[in-house]
């Protein structure tokens, strides 16, 4: 590994992370961008460290979304129902709706409270993460992200997530 990076390897490795966040300007961009520049400056082995880690972390936040989806499924299947009798209750009665009409409204809304905050707890973690690894990125230094999964091997996986390229 490089013991110097230059001031462009570490403003495009910083880049990098920060391209994630093209994911609110166009689909996918969170994945598209930062393996566009990860693999225009793949020769680089610093700017090669932080795209590994980015698009790794990109990934992780993808499955993780996933699996929240995966988790609250089968609530809905349960609420399924219920969601049934209110659209008809509203239907048939769509001129005096009151809550005698509304079967188990409280479960719907715990289970869309809890979804909002478990998905609002991960895009809160992955601000700060994406962020902290542009601070690092522009400080020259090797950063890996937490709760990243390793789907693309990388050179820090046993080192220190704060330690200095040397």
């Amino acid at each position: 590994m490089e013991t110097n990076p230059s001031e462009n390897e570490k403003n495009i490795a910083a880049l990098t992370h920060l391209s994630t966040f093209s994911k609110f300007l166009f689909p996918f961009g969170n994945f598209v961008a930062p393996l566009l520049l990860w693999t225009i400056n793949k020769d680089k082995p610093f700017v090669n460290e932080h795209g590994r880690q980015a698009v790794n972390f990109q990934l992780s936040i993808l499955i993780y979304t996933l699996l929240i989806g995966i988790i609250c499924l089968p609530f809905f299947v349960i609420f399924a129902p219920d969601f049934v009798s209110l659209v008809d209750a509203i239907d048939d009665h769509w001129h005096r709706v009151t809550v005698n009409n509304i079967t188990n409204l409280s479960g719907y809304a715990v289970l869309f409270l809890i979804v909002a905050l478990l998905l609002l707890g991960l895009f809160v973690f992955e601000l700060y993460a994406v962020i902290n690894a542009t601070v690092h990125a522009n400080k020259g230094e090797l950063y890996k992200y937490p709760l990243s999964i390793p789907f693309i091997k990388t050179t820090i996986e046993n080192q220190s997530s704060n330690e200095h390229i040397s």
